[in-house]
């Protein structure tokens, strides 16, 4: 224990750059059911004087009892850090051992190779005050690369065992239209996946899966989406339809009728904060387990899951492992996309333009704190019906809580990235109600300037946006805020006529701009404290 609590207090500090620098030892084994079974409740594998006494394995699942009943599609560290220990502890509380996960990746194979020698276990590391010791998380019994295997992604959907589909492929991976609300069917990959190639992108892959069950009889399928998207469950469901809609008519039809009857898309709230994994943490797991663990992810403490309870064929007892089962999804949804996402992306844009590498140091300075706290306060909770049983203040107060985590270390860059994606429904949303009620959005509108100054003042190649080339067509060559505002606010596929159009608005982004691109960190701190 003494070993762990001083691995958590420099977590992340110089140690990840010495990890990196050095070559890792060899003579420590990998993690697998056999390793991990040969540590026993003693001293484990590979632990020695450097790296101490290793951690002794909890409660795992029985592995020759779980059966697969899940595909979870985008088997990213949220995934494995949320929905896979959400199903293990179901399984653990209730005794039903038949909702074992078949993880598929999506853009990458690199977790499947990580996880295939390791017999699908992984560990997750807790970071902050309240962590949990290490753990061992065996919920996951296939890995399966997307891109590489998309014909046994497919079969896997299509099983009779399989009874849920769940999916984090975030918001780009859903190939929305962002002028219809629904599927891209422009999108190169779409139409791959629509002329009958192996499905390449999620929602052609959940389709052909349906359909293939229509085919052979293997009943009822729920498709739970866990992304951070409104209504993710109908908009999921509008995007699967639309899919089938444009198969030729003798697909289509069936496949609709079949799809109405027989399948739900219920929607969900998630919530936890998973920072990408460093080669620091990954010694750090390693140190503590004394094991190697590829695939290990780090954590908050906290984790949250609401769901919507329409299934179509059984589920695991999430509620035991405590998910919280409500007929009111929606206003959950709305607090956390516009309270906690959005002051996520107000910091991440904030602290890029000001040289924060991490969230917790943008929240550390106190201007970019108390802009987070008024956004909260002043433009989102007013336009906000909160579900009941939710404080408004407490919620807000908590965010900046987590937020502030050093140990997390999530990146400005991560959390600012795929901007063009997020900020209508984390921001534009709060901005637009504000408006209708005649009120001044000033606090969110500061974090759509931050944005369009990240996205002018990065180039094309660095910014990590699905719309990057886009979005710098449509720039100025020479961008002050009199050029670069009026340009964004012109991109259609972000901002709609009307918001464009409004002249308070532009103003005020014309305000933050200005400040942001001429004055800086010491222009902001002045602004935002006598705001």
């Amino acid at each position: 224990r003494q070993g762990r609590d001083r691995l958590h207090s420099h977590l992340r500090t110089d140690q990840s750059a010495r990890c990196r620098g050095r070559q890792r030892r060899t003579d420590i084994a990998r993690l697998s059911n056999a390793t991990l079974a040969a540590l026993g409740t003693g001293t484990g594998a590979g632990a020695d004087a450097h790296h101490g006494t290793a951690a002794a394995p909890q409660s795992l699942l029985p592995r020759g009892d779980v059966r697969p009943g899940i595909v979870h599609l985008g088997l990213g560290a949220f995934a494995r850090a949320h929905t896979a220990v959400f199903t293990e502890n179901a399984m653990l509380a209730s005794g039903d051992f038949s909702w074992g996960i078949v993880g598929v990746t999506q853009r990458s194979d690199t977790v499947a190779r990580q996880l295939a020698p390791q017999d699908g276990l992984f560990t997750v590391a807790e970071r902050g005050a309240g962590a949990a010791p290490l753990r061992v998380v065996s919920s996951i019994v296939e890995a399966i690369s997307g891109r590489d295997r998309p014909d046994t992604v497919v079969d896997r959907i299509a099983a009779a065992a399989t009874r849920v589909v769940t999916l984090t492929v975030t918001e780009k991976g859903y190939r929305i239209d962002p002028q219809t609300g629904s599927l891209n069917t422009a999108d190169e990959q779409v139409q791959a996946d629509l002329a009958g190639n192996p499905p390449q992108t999620a929602i052609g892959q959940i389709a052909r899966g349906i359909q293939q069950r229509s085919r052979t009889g293997a009943g009822p399928l729920t498709v739970l989406s866990c992304d951070n998207l409104p209504a993710n469950g109908k908009l999921t469901g509008t995007l699967v339809r639309a899919f089938a809609a444009a198969l030729p008519a003798a697909e289509s039809g069936p496949l609709l009728a079949w799809l109405d009857a027989n399948v739900t898309f219920p929607s969900t709230m998630v919530d936890r904060m998973v920072p990408a994994t460093t080669d620091g943490d990954l010694d750090a797991v390693e140190h503590e387990l004394g094991l190697r663990d590829e695939a290990a992810v780090v954590a908050e403490p906290f984790m949250q899951w609401v769901i919507e309870d329409t299934f179509a064929a059984g589920r695991p007892a999430w509620e035991e492992a405590g998910a919280l089962f409500s007929t009111d999804v929606a206003a959950w949804e709305a607090a956390k996309l516009r309270l906690l996402n959005a002051s996520h992306s107000m910091l991440a844009y904030l602290g890029l333009a000001t040289g924060k590498t991490t969230i917790a140091d943008a929240v550390g300075e106190n201007a970019f704190r108390l802009a987070c706290s008024r956004m909260m306060a002043g433009d989102a909770l007013p336009v906000i019906e909160l579900p009941d049983g939710l404080d408004g203040e407490t919620y807000c107060a908590n965010v900046l809580e987590r937020f502030a985590n050093p140990a997390l270390g999530h990146t400005t860059a991560k959390v600012g990235s795929d901007g063009s994606q997020k900020i209508g429904l984390r921001l534009l949303t709060t901005i637009r109600a504000n408006l209708d009620a005649g009120r001044e959005p000033l606090w969110a509108a500061l974090a759509v300037a931050a944005w369009m100054h990240h996205v002018a003042s990065t180039p094309t190649a660095d910014l990590n946006d699905p719309l990057a080339a886009e979005l710098h067509a449509a720039l100025p060559d020479t961008r002050t805020a009199a050029t670069v505002v009026p340009a964004l606010l012109g991109f259609g596929g972000i901002f709609d006529p009307e918001l464009a159009a409004h002249r308070g608005f532009a103003d005020l982004l014309l305000h933050w701009y200005r400040i942001i691109d001429t004055q800086g960190l010491d222009g902001l701190r002045n602004e935002i404290n006598h705001g």
